[in-house]
């Protein structure tokens, strides 16, 4: 398993990160467990939870899915590394608090802000989490959510101040999500050497190719409205080339849409889900594929923004 650093962090991680999200949600503890304990076996230890992950179930309140990996470090005995919203310090070290509390770790080695705050001085919570880091709670920090414009004045303000800065960008990225990233985030990536670590990488299970119509939305276990906005002409051509990429590597749309990202080369560990050992496997799989030169043209062409 090839292994990228998390922009200058010195934490290095594998090609792809999972995305915790489903633990406590689709995939029930037992279920939890048993994908946890795959992805360790496959040297897949890289997962992206949040305090937030899975409020939006009916009988949640937020925090199962940190519950559910908690308890599974607890089992398993693997080392690893109101008001409650925004950037503020004081929620800053709470919500870290919590997090440790609900993982029943001692650190988190990448800890993200979900989302930009403008009500609250980047200074503030920049300094925030310099502290974090400095009491060996935190490892290293990123940002989620943020626009070009101020993803730029964060690291501006963290050089000027002689404090931590953010080492990851987490942006939406995929074969039909491209033009933002690539237009306004890629370029300060670039610039400042920063990890990336994309979601909704397949579009919300879009470019796995089991959405073709209208009809198919019903497929989905968690209702996924979301896929209407893929089904159009773009859509569709993108999904032949999928199609026919796949059908020349004897794989599957899944593996060739992740196998695009991870050949990127500003592109660190794409998040993907999974609710089964048999989609795991899938995604596993998809780290070793290799795609040529005339692969990413038939990709790159028939997504072009």
């Amino acid at each position: 398993m090839s292994h990228k650093e998390l922009g200058r962090s010195g934490i290095k991680v594998p090609a792809l990160t999972f995305g915790g999200n489903v633990f406590g949600w689709t995939a029930d503890r037992e279920t939890s467990f048993s994908l946890l304990d795959a992805l360790v076996e496959n040297q897949l230890n890289f997962i992206d939870t949040a305090d937030v992950y899975s409020s939006w179930v009916p009988g949640n309140q937020g925090g199962e899915s940190e519950t559910t990996i908690g308890q599974w470090l607890k089992k398993s005995g693997k080392p690893m590394g109101e008001g409650k919203q925004g950037l503020s310090p004081r929620y800053i070290q709470q919500a870290v608090e919590d997090s440790l509390r609900r993982l029943q770790t001692d650190y988190i080695d990448l800890y993200q802000s979900h989302d930009d705050d403008r009500d609250t001085p980047l200074a503030e919570t920049l300094a925030a989490f310099d502290g974090l880091i400095k009491a060996g709670k935190v490892r290293a920090i990123g940002a989620s959510n943020y626009q070009a414009d101020r993803l730029e004045e964060a690291l501006k303000v963290s050089e000027e101040n002689g404090l931590a800065r953010y080492e990851t960008l987490q942006p939406e990225y995929n074969l039909y999500a491209r033009e933002e990233y690539e237009r306004s985030l890629a370029p300060v990536v670039q610039r400042h050497g920063l990890g990336v670590i994309n979601f909704f990488s397949l579009a919300s299970g879009f470019l796995t190719g089991k959405y073709r119509s209208e009809k198919d939305i019903g497929k989905s276990q968690r209702g996924d409205t979301i896929v209407e906005r893929y089904l159009n002409p773009r859509g569709f051509k993108i999904l032949a080339a999928l199609d026919r990429v796949a059908e020349k590597h004897h794989t599957s749309p899944t593996q060739v849409s992740l196998a695009w990202l991870i050949a990127r080369p500003d592109i660190t560990a794409p998040i993907v889900s999974a609710t089964s050992l048999k989609q795991l496997d899938e995604l596993i799989s998809a780290t070793r594929l290799r795609l040529d030169a005339e692969d990413i043209r038939i990709l790159n062409d028939a997504s072009a923004w």
